[in-house]
């Protein structure tokens, strides 16, 4: 493990041999900004289809928007809902 890990026992470590993790630090090293950037937006874009997913799930009569925004309001507070959406969680309990 590079020495800026807390945990020598990171659960994707757990099932790899140290020499497959040298070679995946190593290809991590090798990438650039941008790669590791579009990486973190792919995984964020997941995460809210994801949580969009969820909100069908519980409103099936959800059109497109309103699970956009039932989505979002998992993740931001209240306030901020109001102040970039214009839409009250609480309003449609």
């Amino acid at each position: 493990m590079p020495p800026t890990a807390k945990h020598t026992d990171a659960d994707f470590a757990r099932d790899t041999t140290p020499e497959a993790l040298q070679v995946f630090y190593e290809i991590q090293r090798r990438r650039t900004g941008e790669q590791k950037l579009v990486d973190a937006f792919d995984l964020s874009d997941g995460l809210l289809e994801m949580a969009k997913q969820g909100v069908r799930m519980r409103y099936p009569e959800a059109v497109e928007r309103e699970a956009f925004l039932r989505a979002v309001a998992t993740r931001l507070p209240r306030e901020l809902m109001l102040r970039a959406y214009g839409w009250d969680p609480l309003a449609h309990g």
